[in-house]
């Protein structure tokens, strides 16, 4: 039953004291209620970021349907509190806890994270410490949750070992019932066989069924039972401390998309999020092989749901929500096979409706010159596209084949039909960058913004967005180092300086601190979760958001850790070096990627030969 002594206790008084006090409360429409008497086990998801990000995350709202479609699990939820409210919690004693039933985390059976974002990392250690779970895995006896996480950063998962139980690697939705039902036994059988024991017998209880559970399930990595070795400085080897667990994890995959039931009753939130829309995924994975990017890799093979799918299930959800916006998800949304006949489906039946149709993630080719004109422009005024950069050469060697010529027609066809503005987004920092790449940016938004004029009589808008390349793990450019600080101001700089005084283009460049921090967690081995966790005690909160981050205080950290910043992130792999994420295996494997950066040292050879 809901914990009435902590719901009074924070409607009295703690909700009246901090900012926006409607996301700590849950009761939001289409919100999940069980009798947690009811059920066998229950699962709280927690999504480490503020309300208003993780509500707005579709692949919560994806497992939080589907644990709850099951009579015996309850899945809650809960987000990381911001400043005020974790300062009111922790001066009144009270523990971190769920929106639907106000439990506090340590009194579930298994508690979930979503790892999106290596800057959020600390937050997953304010929600263990506020929900009064030991931080170090090692500390938990059967009587704590079982903590598990997965997402795109589980894929190097060992700035996060010595603090989650288990990373699971691949798809959520068969994933995650399996965990949850093989630990509910693994529970009860200890229940069954003398109780849950408490302190160092605690601990090797828990431990025991950890191992079992890594046993029997190929994509669960515990990594209490791998030890990493390290050699003159840089991680050597991640050995197995007991034979019984796999040498190598495999990722979860849907086979067959369209067997996924999709989450027709999303939950609708009392205050204004990032993104309040229906939101549809019509494919996962990518046709195509970009070298930069790590989501075409570790979301293979390519899957996608019949139209019919597609749009019964959003006009359920548009049913249950009202929402006045429909997002058609995936890698490419362009690239769906049946993407002309979905279009005007939808708008056939929702048009009448005043529903709009947004496609966030269109691939820029031949297709793009028909879309603005397919879509049309009744509410919307702004075309979003990931040219990634302006070179042809360039576009070559990072296996992003895409053309100019298509992007300026498309850009021609959207100004036809209305749109008034252009965002672009561009890396800065790949392998082989020259300063023609980075002035090639300024000329294309220049380019797009003049073809306004051509269209509309009146220069258009152009944001070029400029983020700094972090080589990612599992991406052929997983051994390439990552650029200098020295070398992010300078690109930065010159795009600034070259920019003309024309208030229709603008560059934003992302923030060149984050980036590296991002560099750090995303690349390095488990030395630096002890560098997670100093910082976390001397104050990092809510550091994806750009007025709590400092930058000192993480290099401060890292240096008191003991890790050389230099040698993780900007001295290169040798390709035959083993890699702190290796024993994760992908599609395709290791082999593949070998294969794609010997092709990419070759083509930047030839580039710099070139002159």
């Amino acid at each position: 039953m809901p914990d009435l002594n902590l719901k009074e206790h924070l409607v009295s008084r703690i909700l009246a004291r901090v900012e926006m006090p409607a996301q700590y409360i849950g009761g939001e429409l289409n919100a999940v209620r069980k009798d947690p008497r009811s059920v066998r086990g229950r699962l709280c998801l927690a999504f480490p970021d503020a309300y208003t990000i993780g509500m707005s995350h579709h692949g919560l709202q994806v497992l939080y349907s589907l644990m709850n479609a099951r009579p015996d699990w309850y899945c809650e939820r809960a987000y990381t509190p911001w400043l005020d409210m974790e300062q009111q919690l922790r001066g009144a004693g009270l523990p971190l806890y769920s929106l639907e039933s106000y439990t506090p985390l340590a009194d579930f059976d298994v508690l979930g994270f979503s790892l999106q974002y290596e800057i959020c990392y600390t937050n997953i250690l304010t929600m263990l410490d506020l929900g009064g779970i030991p931080l170090r895995a090692e500390a938990r006896t059967m009587h704590h949750p079982l903590v598990i996480a997965g997402g795109p950063c589980a894929q190097n998962p060992e700035p996060l070992a010595p603090f989650i139980d288990v990373l699971v690697t691949g798809d959520g939705e068969p994933s995650l019932p399996q965990v949850c039902d093989l630990w509910k036994e693994l529970q009860e059988a200890c229940g069954s066989l003398g109780g849950l024991a408490v302190g160092v017998a605690g601990q090797q209880q828990r431990a025991e069924a950890l191992a079992q559970l890594a046993a029997q399930l190929p994509f669960a990595y515990v990594p209490r039972f791998y030890e990493p070795e390290y050699r003159d400085g840089r991680f050597a080897a991640l050995n197995r401390t007991r034979p019984d667990v796999p040498e190598t994890i495999q990722p979860c995959v849907v086979a067959d998309l369209e067997s996924i039931p999709l989450a027709t009753r999303p939950i609708v939130p009392f205050v204004e999020c990032v993104h309040d829309r229906i939101a549809v995924e019509i494919m996962r994975g990518c046709p195509w092989q970009c070298r930069f990017c790590q989501s075409t890799v570790i979301k293979r093979p390519l899957r996608f749901r019949s139209v019919k799918t597609i749009v019964d299930g959003a006009l359920e959800s548009y049913g249950n929500t009202g929402f006045n916006e429909i997002s058609l998800l995936s890698l490419s949304s362009s690239d769906y096979p049946h993407f002309e006949e979905l279009v005007r489906e939808l708008k056939r039946v929702f048009g009448p409706l005043g529903v709009n149709i947004s496609v966030p993630s269109l691939r820029v080719n031949e297709q793009l010159r028909t879309i603005a004109e397919l879509i049309g422009n009744e509410r919307r005024s702004s075309l979003t596209l990931a040219p990634e950069v302006a070179r042809d050469d360039m576009r070559e060697q990072i296996r992003k084949k895409i053309k100019n010529e298509d992007l300026y027609e498309g850009c021609r066809v959207a100004f036809r039909h209305n749109y008034e503005s252009v965002k672009l987004y561009f890396l800065c920092g790949l392998p082989g960058e020259r300063p023609a790449d980075l002035d090639g940016i300024l000329e294309m938004a220049e380019t797009i913004a003049r073809l306004g004029k051509e269209e509309r009589g009146r220069w258009a808008n152009v944001t070029a967005s400029v983020s700094n390349f972090v080589p990612k793990a599992h991406t052929p450019y997983q051994w390439n180092a990552m650029q200098t600080r020295e070398y992010f101001e300078a690109a930065h700089r010159h795009l600034r300086k070259q920019l003309r005084r024309r208030s229709s283009v603008s560059v934003k460049c992302h923030h060149i601190e984050t980036s590296l921090v991002e560099g750090v967690l995303s690349r390095g081995d488990r030395r630096v979760a002890e560098a997670v966790e100093l910082v976390w005690r001397r104050g990092a909160r809510m550091d994806s958001w750009r007025e709590h981050f400092d930058p000192q205080r993480w290099w401060q950290a890292l240096a008191d850790a003991g890790l050389d910043v230099d040698q993780l992130l900007h001295t290169p792999y040798d390709l035959d070096a083993r890699l702190p994420w290796d024993h994760l295996s992908v599609k395709y494997g290791r082999e593949f990627l070998e294969k794609e950066q010997t092709r990419s040292a070759v083509q930047l050879q030839a580039m710099s030969d070139a002159g």
